[in-house]
């Protein structure tokens, strides 16, 4: 008869309980996953511009790599793939929370140079137009602002993120469809064929490149690849940044080397706004942060829900408020400036309780106003461009990041010696200052904010589209926070666009019974036709990440 072996019979009770517990925490397991949407993840997002190059930064955060370093690759990709939109010549505006919840926000956008064409505001337009010429190009800081964020927050090693770039560019890109959409249009392809922007985008035939024809970038390769073995001061203070000088000067700018070696990098605390049960996190002036609080401001005070869509009096309602707070909202563009500047007005006062308050108390239910009342005596002009980039990863590093070289390709300037797409951004002082002053940033629309919920959810969003940022915005976390909507449906839903000269705009889609409503309480509808408005954005709440990318643009988002 066999000996009698309690440890033997431990040893099994335990194996047994450990299988027990292993099979209830694979059922607990499932469970979660069944809860999350469809589509959604469970570790980290990207959304970029493009399926490509959200991809690129997703494989970044795959190999160990953090936000930032998933944010850098897929910007470097977006700049092959909508060129038009941002690129190493321009600037950008990171907005980063850490893993403790601070939020931290890097201004890199570009500069006023040392010397700059006097009287330059007397070029600006007074009709919507493209702004062209040397005499725009402000000192790009993209990739000083790389450098800063990546020391303080990049795992992977710097010549790792511009690998997949410099590859592209090199053996070249089927044309992408949104790109290739936007050249079909009479004013790009103008502009394009008329400028050095053709030696790029044009075949043999002196024609703007079309679906089907490869896009290569073949001078820029070699300058991603000398930066990404040298480091930001290939740029800044090597060859690549002296070629760069000789190429802006042949086309009628003033910036010098000392321009590019005194650049620096300003980083600041986020503002922080009150957003019922969220809290939003804003990057200060001379972004335009203070202007996209001030909207929500004012419409938090209405007390939003899913029921102010329900009916053509609710819905028109709630969006004849709105459009009175885009006008305020026009009206105080001239508060947005460099605090650098300290004879300037400050914008501490658009995050005032009280001063949302007074405010709110002079939009009437009934009515609108004309444009004193708003105090739009000067309006700024309109235009179009920029990029934006959510990315969340598994440690719960945010980045969101809004890049730009300004208007659509800048000022139409391309460095035959370098392969780089210079910035307009000077253009973006025309109507919201009197004074040009050298070192100083531009007023902007650019808007990357990060939302926290009492919950503990996550909301890592921001905007392009020129002067449709602030719209766009507003609405996207109006709809997403205070009108039941999902991300997705939040994103893609119709906007409303106030102009500068507070004429109404509607996207096409946007519901007609409301139009016609608002009309009739007086407001004027413009005739605007270029929505390049696209939101991205990813939200992480109870355990699953939603990522979007605005179909607008034809994005799409990736993550794991």
């Amino acid at each position: 008869m066999a000996k009698y072996r309690p440890w033997v019979v431990c040893c099994f009770t335990l194996a047994g309980l450990i299988c027990a517990v292993a099979i209830i925490c694979l059922c607990i397991s499932s469970l979660v996953d069944r809860g999350c949407p469809g589509g959604s993840f469970k570790r980290a997002a990207v959304s970029a511009d493009s399926r490509l190059c959200s991809d690129i930064g997703r494989n970044m955060l795959q190999q160990g790599g953090s936000a930032v370093d998933g944010a850098i690759a897929a910007l470097l990709c977006t700049s092959l793939v909508n060129p038009q939109s941002m690129g190493i010549g321009g600037g950008s505006i990171f907005t980063i929370r850490n893993k403790t919840g601070n939020v931290k926000v890097y201004n890199f956008r570009e500069t006023v140079p040392k010397s700059f064409k006097t009287n330059l505001l007397n070029d600006c337009p007074n009709t919507f137009r493209l702004s062209t010429g040397g005499q725009w190009i402000g000192v790009p800081g993209e990739l000083r602002g790389y450098e800063a964020v990546h020391k303080q927050y990049g795992r992977l090693p710097w010549p790792k993120l511009f690998e997949p770039t410099i590859k592209l560019a090199r053996e070249g890109i089927n044309m992408p469809p949104y790109l290739a959409k936007l050249m079909n249009s009479s004013i790009v392809k103008s502009h394009v064929e008329k400028s050095s922007l053709c030696e790029v985008f044009c075949n043999k035939n002196k024609k703007v490149l079309s679906t089907g024809d490869i896009l290569t970038f073949p001078k820029l390769a070699e300058s991603l690849e000398t930066i990404a073995k040298q480091g930001a001061d290939a740029f800044y203070t090597g060859k690549i940044g002296q070629d760069l000088i000789k190429d802006i000067k042949d086309a009628g700018g003033t910036l010098e080397m000392e321009d590019l070696k005194s650049f620096q990098v300003q980083v600041v605390d986020a503002w922080k706004v009150p957003l019922g049960d969220s809290q939003m996190h804003i990057p200060p002036p001379p972004a335009g942060g203070p202007l996209l609080a001030f909207i929500l401001g004012l419409m938090k005070g209405y007390h939003l829900t899913q029921s102010s869509l329900q009916g053509h009096q609710k819905k028109t309602l709630m969006y004849h408020r709105y459009i009175e707070a885009a006008k305020f909202a026009n009206g105080q563009k001239r508060s947005i400036s460099d605090p650098g500047f300290s004879e300037r007005k400050k914008a501490d006062h658009l995050i005032d309780p009280s001063f949302i308050k007074q405010i709110r108390e002079r939009i009437f239910s009934n009515r609108t106003h004309d444009n004193s009342y708003y105090n739009n005596v000067r309006p700024s002009s309109d235009h179009m461009g920029t990029t934006h980039v959510s990315v969340l990863d598994e440690d719960g590093l945010a980045v969101s990041a809004t890049s730009t070289i300004n208007q659509l390709f800048g000022g139409a300037i391309y460095s035959p010696r370098t392969g780089i797409i210079l910035n307009n951004e000077l253009a973006d002082f025309c109507g919201r200052a009197d004074t040009v002053r050298a070192g100083e940033h531009p007023p902007s629309s650019m808007t990357p904010v990060i939302l926290e919920s009492k919950s503990g959810g996550l909301l890592v969003i921001g905007g392009s589209g020129g002067s449709m940022i602030t719209s766009a915005m507003a609405l996207s976390i109006m709809n997403r926070l205070w009108l039941g909507m999902s991300l997705k449906e939040a994103i893609a839903a119709p906007i409303v666009f106030v102009d500068s000269r507070n004429n109404v705009n509607f996207e096409p889609g946007f519901d007609k019974s409301v139009i016609e409503g608002l009309r009739a309480l007086g407001h004027k509808v413009g005739d605007w036709k270029y929505f390049l408005n696209v939101v991205n954005g990813v939200e992480k709440e109870d355990g699953c990440i939603v990522a979007i990318s605005d179909s607008r643009k034809m994005g799409v988002s990736a993550g794991y």
